[in-house]
């Protein structure tokens, strides 16, 4: 208990530091910045702004009083992290939700870890955070993924790094913004898993997806069923069968007597220009000479 009093007085030391216009930290190489950056201090809620690159847009609430009364009664285990903006002025980069939850039973401040960094960097970091430790559905990662790579502009196998995770994972994210918005809304809601996403990818058109989308959901389709379907689908596609021309009357009756003639099923193929070509098959060599010798006695 000893020790938590000690380090509950620090926190609130650094904040009075913090506190003093004339001596205001703004970069790392400021007077006391070491005492401040990167340790925790307690900050008051109100001078905390929630951060506009968070990715995640909404938050259970049942979770969050779920998290309250945790807090109510153990107190903020793992501090939240904010940037200084400017004098006892500072944004949210990861720890919305511990963040909301001690709004919620009135906390006055809460433990942080303090950074100075410009919106780049703070981008990256609350995405990357977020990516790694929060429960972020498959499009909000994807979404997360696709913003790191336009905005920091780093290639998908740079990103992997960054984010420990294979490339392949990745690109595997970022393909689900291919998605028609609807089938998006049905993932972050929960109708249909990341599984189903992948192998409706593979389906050009929206249109498809969509109908697709509505089998799984009629049908409660299990990904497999779903990747089956759209094998079938690229198999068979919406392409009528080709025509066969008609085969002209007479190109029938030739047919039929050069078949009698020569003991064998004669095909006569004619064009649409009407040109054509004779087809007699054979079984054999033996049965060859024999066809031979009937068209040669026919001259």
């Amino acid at each position: 208990m000893a020790k938590a009093t000690k380090k509950q007085a620090l926190g609130r030391g650094l904040s009075a530091l913090l506190k003093d216009p004339a001596n205001d930290i703004r970069s790392a190489s400021d007077k006391n910045a070491d005492k401040v950056v990167g340790n925790i201090v307690e900050l008051e809620l109100g001078a905390i702004e929630v951060n506009p690159f968070q990715p995640r847009t909404s938050f259970n609430e049942e979770s969050l009083r779920e998290l309250a009364s945790s807090i109510k009664e153990l107190g903020v285990i793992q501090p939240i992290t904010v940037r200084k903006l400017e004098f006892n002025k500072y944004q949210l980069v990861s720890g919305e939700r511990r963040y909301r939850a001690s709004k919620l039973i009135g906390l006055d401040t809460i433990p942080s870890y303090i950074r100075i960094a410009n919106d780049q960097e703070s981008l990256e970091m609350a995405l990357v955070e977020n990516i790694q430790r929060q429960d972020l559905d498959p499009i909000e990662i994807a979404l997360s993924y696709q913003r790191l790579i336009e905005e920091i502009q780093v290639t998908q196998e740079e990103l992997s790094d960054r984010v420990g995770k294979n490339r392949s994972t990745v690109a595997n994210y970022v393909r689900l913004l291919k998605l028609d918005p609807i089938i998006q809304t049905g993932m972050r809601d929960g109708f249909i898993s990341m599984g189903h996403g992948r192998a409706l990818i593979n389906v050009d058109d929206l249109g498809n997806q969509l109908e697709i989308y509505e089998k799984i959901l009629a049908n409660n389709l299990s990904v497999r069923e779903t990747e089956a379907l759209v094998r079938l689908g690229k198999t068979s596609g919406d392409r009528p069968a080709p025509k066969k021309e008609a085969t002209p009357v007479f190109a029938k009756a030739a047919s039929k007597d050069l078949s009698g003639f020569l003991d064998s099923n004669v095909a006569v193929k004619v064009s649409k220009s009407g040109k054509g070509q004779l087809v007699v098959p054979f079984k054999n060599k033996t049965d060859l000479e024999r066809i031979m010798k009937l068209i040669r006695s026919g001259k």
